[in-house]
């Protein structure tokens, strides 16, 4: 008589063993709907989410202090983010030490972009305990998330820290998500299909979404505080690289000196940063959890 096999272990992403009292009892309140990556996403301050997206956004919200030196890189899934880590990160971080004129020795070539600019309620604050990071990371600290802007912490709205917003065509948007999902999806649930991921998008539940609500937040408040809030779009990034990276460098704080002009440095970290450049690194190569936020159907990252 054969023994039945045990079935296989959920991936990380989706495990909910862990979630605190805290989490269940709120989720329990929440409105429910089908999920694309999880079998159920939550309404949380009018944004779908999951539970365990939830529990990070809980401990986000409650422990995080923002510094007036901090920059905060956001979008909807499936925007450009990796992309957009890349540059800002190649932006900020010793540009004289890794251009000569050319890349060297550039974290790029051996770290992912996620682990360069680490995401906040679904990466560092999913982890026990609560990380320290004001000791962890020195300023200018550079963090992402997928927040709306309803549910950033307050210390965020209320301090000098630098928003950088990346939005992207919708329609290229929901199909790019639909193939992230169906790979991170388990093998055993099987697939949606598109006009499926269509009507859900549509309908405003997606992860983060609805993401006309998710955009609108955020371009309304590049209008009103445009010193803290940099609203750009994946076009423009595509369209007129050189151009933006320089308006970019303006809005953080570091522009480009006549020196790195000369050297051609804008150019360099457009090539380090491109789609072509990345995808076909090792380190973004290996591992489901790297690869698969680089869609060679969708050209994006």
């Amino acid at each position: 008589m054969s023994q039945t096999q045990p079935p296989p272990a959920l991936p990380q992403y989706l495990q909910e063993n862990d979630l605190s009292q805290e989490t269940r009892d709120m989720i329990s309140t929440l409105p429910r709907d089908q999920g694309w990556i999880s079998n159920h996403v939550y309404q949380y301050q009018g944004f779908w989410l999951t539970t365990i997206q939830i529990e990070g956004v809980l401990s986000f919200q409650e422990n995080f202090r923002a510094q007036d030196s901090d920059i905060l890189l956001v979008a909807t899934p499936k925007s450009g983010t990796t992309w957009l880590k890349a540059i800002l990160f190649s932006l900020e971080n010793k540009r004289g030490e890794y251009y000569h004129p050319e890349p060297q020795d550039h974290p790029l070539l051996t770290k992912n972009p996620h682990v360069l600019v680490p995401y906040l309620e679904i990466g560092l604050y999913l982890r026990k305990p609560v990380p320290d990071l004001m000791t962890s990371y020195a300023p200018p600290r550079l963090f992402s998330s997928h927040l709306p802007l309803v549910s950033l912490p307050e210390s965020v709205k209320d301090s000098a820290c630098k928003v950088v917003y990346l939005c992207r065509n919708p329609k290229d948007t929901v199909v790019s998500l639909w193939h992230f999902a169906n790979r991170m999806r388990p093998e055993s649930w099987g697939s949606i299909s598109l006009e499926e991921a269509l009507k859900m998008f549509c309908r405003g539940v997606s992860l983060y979404g609805p993401f006309w609500d998710h955009v609108l937040g955020y371009w309304n408040e590049s209008l009103k505080r445009p010193e803290s809030v940099f609203f750009i779009t994946f076009a423009e990034l595509k369209e007129q690289p050189g151009f933006q990276l320089r308006r970019l460098a303006e809005f953080l704080g570091c522009p480009f000196s006549p020196e790195e002009e000369a050297q051609g440095v804008v150019e360099n970290i457009s090539r380090l940063c491109s789609f072509e450049n990345l995808s076909n690194l090792d380190v973004n190569k290996n591992g489901v959890e790297h690869s698969a936020f680089f869609c060679q159907l969708c050209q994006i990252i």
